[in-house]
């Protein structure tokens, strides 16, 4: 497959939805994002783009990658039809998950977006910082 023209990072709380069952699932609908500036970059995902899996409010890393399988469409949890979702399906889990603290700590990461908007559950991440949290990854 070719390289992504994009990264992102997408949050999600395990409890909710973990990147153990997006494995189990095989692929999923990424819906219910009601941020204006993350649906902004839902709406900027590509088929083929990679994003790396983040475990919010318990666990706080990097569990795994998914990749994009269909570009943004009606977010069928919208009734208002403001909204759109994205498909994502498994690419791999990590190796080593990386920790929230980890990649505060790491001076290469210092401008990660997710950093200064922290609430968002889509962000985009530059090569850098994709190629960075998987060196990160291999312990």
């Amino acid at each position: 497959m070719a390289a992504p023209n994009a990264y992102w990072l997408m949050k999600s709380e395990p409890a909710k939805y973990g990147y153990d069952d997006l494995v189990r699932d095989g692929r999923t609908t990424w819906d219910g994002v009601r941020n204006a500036q993350a649906a902004i970059f839902l709406k900027s995902m590509r088929v083929g783009d990679e994003a790396f899996f983040y475990h919010s409010v318990t666990g706080l890393c990097v569990a795994g990658i998914a990749r994009v399988t269909r570009e943004a469409f009606p977010d069928p949890t919208d009734a208002s039809g403001r909204y759109v979702a994205v498909e994502i399906s498994p690419v791999r889990a990590l190796a080593h998950p990386v920790a929230l603290a980890d990649m505060k700590a790491n001076p290469s990461l210092a401008e990660m977006r997710m950093f200064r908007q922290f609430r968002l559950s889509v962000t985009p991440i530059t090569p850098d910082e994709w190629s960075t949290i998987l060196k990160m990854s291999e312990g």
